[in-house]
């Protein structure tokens, strides 16, 4: 325990690097994701190819792979970035792609009848999905969205492995300094279990609420 009392402001501002990456991604992966997810749903086929594409290559490839490609490939294509910028756009793009399956799944949930009839009636693309389609397929895709928000969150751990210095990396390098891994490492995984307790608990109640109001 002396050695989280005297390691915490460390540990705090890896904790802080942390759920600044995790909220920056989940912001800018909800919003990818519902454009590529407009794309896959769009009459335009080249849209819809290139959504399909996007989808289907970032599933299939390892996030650590595209960690260690942007860090250490793009510089030498002339773009340079600080460590935790770079992390925080590789985890966008890379869960985006989960946001976008979990949104066209619940696409998926709306009867294909009502789609139909809002075009038959002279509904834009745009006005079909604000008005019919979004509002019944967000009572779907509220609990898919937390299981991807918590895997952003495990997957942030993988940001150590490129240099930046969030939670993990602070817990390893206190411990290499206090040598006591049980409670060092174990006060890191109550932390991260508390939060992803945090995004169930937050998704179960936003799920209820859109479930009332149906």
């Amino acid at each position: 325990m002396s050695a989280l009392i005297d390691s915490w402001p460390a540990l705090l501002a890896g904790l802080g690097t942390t759920v600044l990456v995790l909220v920056t991604s989940a912001v800018g992966a909800l919003v990818l994701g519902v454009l590529v997810t407009v794309a896959r749903v769009s009459p335009v086929p080249v849209l819809r190819a290139a959504a399909f594409g996007y989808v289907q290559v970032l599933v299939n490839v390892p996030l650590l792979a595209l960690l260690l490609l942007a860090v250490f490939a793009l510089p030498d294509a002339g773009l340079i970035a600080p460590l935790t910028v770079t992390a925080i756009i590789v985890l966008t793009v890379y869960e985006a792609a989960y946001v976008a399956e979990a949104l066209r799944s619940g696409i998926n949930t709306v009867p294909r009848g009502q789609v139909e009839a809002s075009r038959a009636l002279g509904f834009t693309l745009a006005q079909t999905l604000r008005l019919v389609v979004v509002p019944q397929a967000a009572r779907a895709v509220v609990q898919p969205l937390g299981n991807v928000l918590i895997a952003l969150l495990m997957n942030t751990a993988l940001a150590a492995t490129v240099g930046v210095v969030e939670l993990t990396s602070a817990v390893n390098k206190v411990n290499l300094v206090q040598a006591q891994p049980i409670p060092i490492f174990g006060a890191a995984g109550l932390v991260y279990m508390a939060l992803a307790l945090v995004i169930g608990l937050g998704a179960g109640r936003i799920e209820k609420k859109v479930a009332i109001r149906r």
